[in-house]
């Protein structure tokens, strides 16, 4: 895992905070800081632990990342503890959760980061006889250890790992 600084685990509080407050003036209602912590994995940036009342940060994707944390994925965690304190448990980026995107924190309610993920979720070349595949860490494994195969869902071949140009033998 990738530790973040001090001042930045500050700036990430402070924005949660501001957040808060905006959704409490706009929605004419007190809610609780949430505890926020520094320890979500993989290609996930943020993810909201709503009975907890909790948030999850990626502290790799945050270090490369920070305006794009700042101005989205901050109060895209936030708008579901909103949500789900105003509705109770409603679908993940449902109407009500749209709704919290668009009219407290004026934002176009995505649901998907486009952060680069290549550094926390390295993928794996795959071919077929008619394209190139990158395959997930957990696919890869799952392949090299005999437990999974796929195939192509446009020539239907088996895929197999594509060999490094550099590795190959040469006849």
């Amino acid at each position: 895992m990738n530790p973040i600084h001090s001042q930045l685990q500050d700036r990430v509080l402070a924005r949660v905070n501001d957040c808060m407050q905006q959704a409490s003036e706009q929605l004419a209602r007190e809610f609780l800081p949430p505890a926020v912590r520094f320890n979500q994995r993989g290609r996930i940036a943020g993810s909201a632990w709503l009975e907890r009342w909790e948030l999850r940060f990626n502290p790799v994707l945050l270090s490369d990342n920070e305006a794009e944390f700042m101005a989205e994925i901050i109060p895209h965690e936030v708008a579901h503890l909103i949500a789900f304190a105003c509705y109770g448990r409603v679908k993940p980026h449902g109407p009500e959760w749209q709704h919290i995107m668009q009219s407290v924190f004026q934002l176009v309610p995505r649901t998907r980061h486009r952060l680069n993920t290549s550094k926390v979720a390295p993928t794996f070349s795959y071919q077929c006889d008619c394209r190139t595949h990158q395959i997930t860490l957990r696919r890869h494994n799952n392949m090299q250890r005999g437990k999974q195969r796929y195939q192509c869902l446009h020539c239907n071949q088996l895929l197999s790992l594509s060999v490094p140009h550099s590795t190959r033998k040469v006849p």
